[in-house]
């Protein structure tokens, strides 16, 4: 049963891991030099951006990282969807693509960490063990299984090593990709990776996934339109996440249904981060399509992965309302002072910045100033990221925000890719109007 011996270990130790990314980043800066001699012989002179860029070291990148999982794949997702304004356009492309792609340990890996966990006899809690992962992220990958007494699970099982090699693979990776010039010059890595270490120690812990999915569960029980797996405590491990299995399809799939229900399924999610944020204080921040799932015959949407949920201050909420209540109101010199205040700019900026962020902000308020959003028309996403490439690759835009707004900006982003992909329209004005400044404190779970 499990000594089929496809997939790839995960290295575990952290001089193996050290060893890799020291390879990795000896690779890329080989092949730079190789690129930079068969120009100077061939009489031109070398092109360190084209040099580094090139779609070997890219595919060299990806592999790496997601052979590695972890902190170094993780890592680079973070890095893709916090500081994807600010880094070259061809490496955030490159750091993309982490976020849909893992690769699962083989069986005999997979046994031993069963076997840490619930003894050499691991077998004899299950009537069935689903040796094929359901499901494979940077951090773990998904079981379904049955137990004795019939309960249909699915085990989140935790890649040997993680926790324990978190903060040198954020060391070594960040050392990584200055050594080899990944990140361009003016850009603070230092916060981006204790941030990314943090995040990563706290993704990495099970039990407390385990108690922010109970604090869900509770806080949308009532609600017909959505659901979250049960907790299975007496299958919970420091390495195993054991719930419900949630029989459901890819969120995805809802491309392809009518357009009612396109519009239903993108405005509910809409409306839930609403009621996180506003009402609740408590943000399951991570917005991977694969954290989202949907049950047709029901009409519900499966919430899952709920290690990225973190509470959020009432003067944080407060703001962020303020924002979106001048963005729908249209009024642009609002919105930038709000911004500012937020610290998501700052106070002063170059002619040609100032002009560029005025520009978004007008796109962003006729977009928002219709009653209803229309999703489908996708010539918005792409202007924005036009102007957004030009801010950060041009005009050498290095602002980060507060992580707060940050972490805000990333479930909202992610909210309207789906929309977009679903060509789903929304009514945003009238979901936000449910939703007023408040003074209460976070919600306790």
């Amino acid at each position: 049963m499990m000594d089929d011996d496809s997939g790839f270990s995960v290295p575990t130790s952290r001089f193996a891991r050290a060893g890799r990314l020291a390879t990795l980043g000896g690779g890329i800066a080989g092949a730079m030099a190789a690129g930079g001699a068969r120009a100077l012989l061939s009489g031109q002179r070398p092109d360190p951006r084209a040099l580094l860029m090139t779609p070997a070291n890219a595919r060299r990148l990806t592999d790496e990282l997601a052979r590695m999982r972890g902190a170094a794949m993780k890592m680079g997702q973070l890095l893709s969807m916090e500081a994807g304004d600010i880094l070259p356009e061809e490496l955030a492309t490159i750091m993309a693509r982490l976020r849909a792609e893992a690769q699962t340990m083989p069986p005999r890996q997979l046994k031993q960490v069963l076997i840490a966990s619930y003894g050499t006899g691991f077998l004899k809690r299950f009537s069935s063990f689903n040796t094929r992962p359901i499901a494979a992220a940077s951090i773990g990958q998904v079981h379904r299984a049955v137990a004795l007494d019939g309960r249909e699970l699915a085990l989140k099982i935790q890649y040997p090593g993680v926790r324990g090699s978190i903060d040198a693979d954020v060391a070594n990776l960040g050392a990584m990709l200055k050594v080899s010039g990944l990140i361009p010059k003016g850009v603070a890595i230092k916060p981006l990776l204790e941030e990314a270490r943090r995040q990563l120690h706290e993704e990495a812990d099970y039990r407390r996934e385990a108690r922010e999915l109970e604090a869900f569960g509770h806080l949308v029980a009532k609600d017909a339109d959505l659901i979250t797996p049960a907790v299975h405590a007496d299958y919970c491990t420091d390495d195993i996440l054991a719930m419900d299995f949630v029989d459901s399809q890819p969120i995805e799939q809802v491309e392809t249904a009518d357009q009612d229900t396109r519009d239903f399924v993108a405005t509910r999610l809409f409306g839930l981060f609403f009621q996180e944020l506003f009402d609740w204080h408590r943000v399951q921040t991570d917005p991977n399509f694969a954290n989202f799932r949907w049950q047709p015959a029901d009409k519900r949407v499966v919430l899952l992965d709920f290690g990225a949920s973190r509470s959020f201050p009432v003067d944080t909420a407060n703001a962020f309302r303020a924002l979106l209540d001048a963005a729908f109101e249209g009024q642009a010199g609002a919105v930038r002072d709000q911004l500012t205040r937020m610290d998501i700019l700052p106070e002063r900026m170059p002619e040609g910045q100032e002009r560029i962020i005025g520009m978004m902000i007008e796109l962003a308020l006729a977009r928002l100033g219709a009653e209803v959003v229309d999703f489908g028309d996708t010539r918005f996403l792409a202007e924005m990221r036009e102007h957004g490439m030009v801010l950060g690759a041009q005009e050498g835009f290095r602002h980060i925000p507060p992580w707060d707004a940050l972490y805000l900006q990333r479930k909202l982003g992610g909210l309207v890719l789906l929309a977009t992909r679903l060509k789903a329209r929304v009514p945003l004005r009238g979901l936000m109007a449910a939703h007023r400044i408040q003074g209460r404190p976070p919600a306790q779970g």
